[in-house]
């Protein structure tokens, strides 16, 4: 370690100039970051439901609508000439908009009994009865409300959904009628904006709260600051790299630079901190960054490749934006890590340090972790705490299957669904095909009618919509033909009939029930829609915080193991790490919080970044034990600050989360306090308490000279 840190300290320019080279690329790549705001391309891809969705949308060429609602107040019903007309005229206007393809409504483009085009104006003059047929179509279930007071239109793009989804929120509604807009499109624009709004907000307040905590370490300024350079170039390097790789960012990846910010910052906060030390020891830079390598050199790189590891666990994981997640956000930590390592040391050889005016603020936290270590009562409650705790809420967890879990509950895409699935059943349907022989269609519409009957029925399912019911007040060979055009869809291909099952309130198991009824049916190919999708999502979830958590352990202690040469050690470095999971665990169930495609991944991270305290204080605590007696005292005085303030550093800096307008990112924030605190603690206590008691021994003036001197 000696021979780098002199490489380094000697010649520091090439590290320098590197750095920068690489900055200054990743820095203009950044104008090619493109976002990927479809949510349900994380289930459609990689798994076996996901694929049939997606290929029972492809042979139907479906695309998914806009479905607007519009609203009349009370007492009024479309049933009234006057409004339905309003309607005509809205459908016209949405139909007029760039990249809409149709528009399906309840009174449609042209009349049914000539095919000529169905204006406001001819709409003002037809007959009453056939007003009263439009309002009591085969299409009136599925598109007027049991009230008659709101009715739906099915907006199809024709290329770019999101656009066409913000240009329906630009038409105005006929006077007093009210209009909620839902639909994917709808949330993929709302997602755009949100990924926007966060890139934008949350990583300079995360940055900010990072700089107030290192200084409340270091006292200094410009330490505080250089401290975090290495992880702020990592955040940069690792979305350089995801837009030189053509990689969109989504609701899971846009936090990766948060997280490489947060969690890479340790390397260059120990680095710091200890050269601060040794600065009062040695006037030669050059020696000041030889002295501090050998001390923390090895304990950064394991603390560097042990983070890495824990994000890598999640490739272990069967989801695909966690494996991403993983991927992108352990390359950036590698990067913070080389930086910190390599470029920190060069800079920190042209900075003159010298000791803070003033003792840090966090200086006094050395004092009460002298008190804490030196009686074993305070690990044993920590531990006891920690595992009734866990054994009570633990089997409480579950999974969160909503499709719409990263809004708040008053978000207004929630609030448009929320509404739209109360009056139709329609903002999140399900689809799925019967089985059909057009040699002999007669039967298979009555076969289809038998299922359609047996599939209503069921629990939780309000009604199914299909070519049965154009059949049934049409004739089989118009129905046919009818149902290929319908602005819902083609309701028909060579071999299937398409069908759409719209969903009251229904449970998991009720859903489960649905899927059964159609493996068990062979006159019922598929059931598949968002919410089968959610529910398998939910299973992959379940699985990936299972075996991310096993492959991270597993990693971190083979990598101990390594480093150590003993397993005595590695469980001691190991048992805080242990304790930090069941903590963390337990509290996402007792918090009410669900595991989701975000918060399933916290278990792996806090692995990677809670080992780092552990090895960092083992290292000092075997730094310290050349000295005799009391090494424990003295390894406090020297990591016990920093490993504090890291852990403050991560837990304050994801508190810029809660201003994020995605819901999980309020809980991660929650979740990184609790792991924060208990891996901190952990490691400061436990392990001195499996060490002999010759670790905590020593003269009372020398422990108050070392409390003092260090703080």
């Amino acid at each position: 370690m000696r021979r780098i840190g002199s490489l380094i300290a000697r010649h520091p320019e090439p590290f320098l100039a590197a750095t920068a080279l690489v900055s200054i690329l990743a820095a203009i790549s950044l104008f090619r970051i493109q976002f990927n705001a479809d949510v349900a391309s994380f289930i459609t891809e990689g798994n076996e439901r996901g694929e049939a969705f997606a290929a029972l949308q492809a042979k139907y060429e479906t695309a998914d609508p806009v479905n607007v609602v519009l609203s009349l107040p009370d007492g009024e019903t479309f049933a009234s000439r006057s409004r339905l007309v309003d309607l005509a005229e809205f459908r016209d206007a949405l139909a007029a908009l760039d990249g809409v393809a149709s528009v399906g409504a309840l009174i449609p483009d042209v009349s049914p009994l000539d095919g000529s085009p169905l204006t406001p104006e001819r709409l003002a003059a037809v007959p009453e009865e056939f007003l009263n047929v439009a309002t009591s179509g085969p299409l009136a279930g599925l598109l007027l409300s049991e009230d008659a007071r709101h009715s739906m239109l099915v907006v199809i793009p024709d290329g770019d959904g999101i656009q066409v989804a913000r240009d329906v929120g630009t038409v105005s509604p006929p006077p007093g009628v009210g209009v909620t807009i839902a639909g994917n499109p709808a949330v993929y624009a709302a997602v755009v904006d949100i990924l926007s709004l966060f890139l934008l907000l949350i990583p300079p307040v995360v940055l900010l709260l990072l700089l107030a905590v290192f200084y409340a370490n270091v006292g200094d300024r410009r330490l505080s600051v250089l401290a975090v350079v290495p992880a702020l170039l990592g955040s940069l390097w690792t979305f350089g790299l995801i837009s030189v790789l053509g990689r969109p960012i989504d609701v899971v990846t846009v936090i990766v630079p948060i997280f490489v910010l947060v969690m890479g910052s340790a390397d260059g906060l120990h680095f710091v901190t200890h050269f601060q030390d040794i600065a009062a020891e040695h006037d030669d830079p050059s020696e000041r960054v030889i002295s501090t390598l050998r001390e923390v050199g090895t304990p950064m790189i394991l603390t560097t490749v042990s983070t890495a590891a824990g994000f890598l666990s999640l490739l272990a994981t069967d989801v695909r934006p966690i494996r991403q997640l993983g991927l992108f956000a352990a390359i950036g930590i590698t990067f913070a890590g080389v930086i910190s390592f390599f470029a920190l040391p060069a800079l920190m050889t042209r900075i003159g340090v010298t000791a803070p005016a003033r003792p840090p603020i966090l200086g006094g936290v050395v004092v009460g972790l002298r008190r804490l270590v030196s009686a074993r009562w305070p690990a044993a409650a920590l531990v006891v705490t920690v595992v009734i705790f866990a054994g009570i809420f633990i089997p409480q967890l579950e999974v969160d299957s909503d499709p719409l879990f990263f809004f708040t509950t008053d978000h207004e895409v929630r609030q448009a669904f929320d509404r739209t699935e109360e009056l139709f059943g329609g903002a999140t349907p399900l689809f799925g095909e019967f089985v059909f022989d057009p040699a002999d269609p007669q039967q298979s519409l009555a076969t289809a009618a038998e299922n359609t009957a047996e599939l209503e029925s069921l629990a939780g399912v309000r009604s199914v919509f299909s070519l049965v019911d154009l059949a049934g007040v049409l004739p089989a060979d118009a129905a046919i033909s009818a149902g290929r055009e319908l602005p819902i869809g083609s309701l028909i291909s060579d071999d299937g009939l398409r069908f759409l099952l719209l969903p009251g309130e229904f449970s998991a198991e009720e859903l489960r029930g649905w899927l059964d009824f159609a493996d068990e049916n062979d006159q019922v190919r598929i059931i598949t829609g968002l919410p089968v999708l959610w529910d398998e999502m939910a299973r992959l979830i379940l699985g990936a915080q299972i075996w991310s958590v096993i492959a991270a352990l597993v990693l971190v202690a083979a990598l101990l193991l390594a480093t150590y040469r003993r397993i005595r050690p590695t469980v001691v470095a190991l048992l805080p790490l242990i304790l930090t999971i069941a903590a963390l665990l337990g509290f996402i169930a007792a918090s009410g919080i669900q595991l989701n495609l975000i918060t399933a991944v916290a278990s792996s991270i806090v692995i990677g970044v809670g080992i780092d305290y552990a090895i960092h204080f083992v290292a000092a605590i075997d730094h310290a034990r050349q000295a005799g007696d009391g090494y424990i005292m003295r390894a406090i005085d020297r990591a016990g600050r920093p490993i504090v303030a890291n852990a403050l550093g991560i837990a304050i800096a994801l508190s810029a989360l809660l201003l994020s307008p995605l819901r999980p990112h309020h809980h991660i924030s929650g979740i990184m306090w609790v792991s924060m605190t208990v891996a901190a603690l952990g490691a400061l206590l436990v392990i001195p308490a499996l060490l002999p008691r010759a670790g905590v021994r020593e003269p009372v003036a020398e422990a108050a000279d070392g409390a003092g001197g260090r703080a």
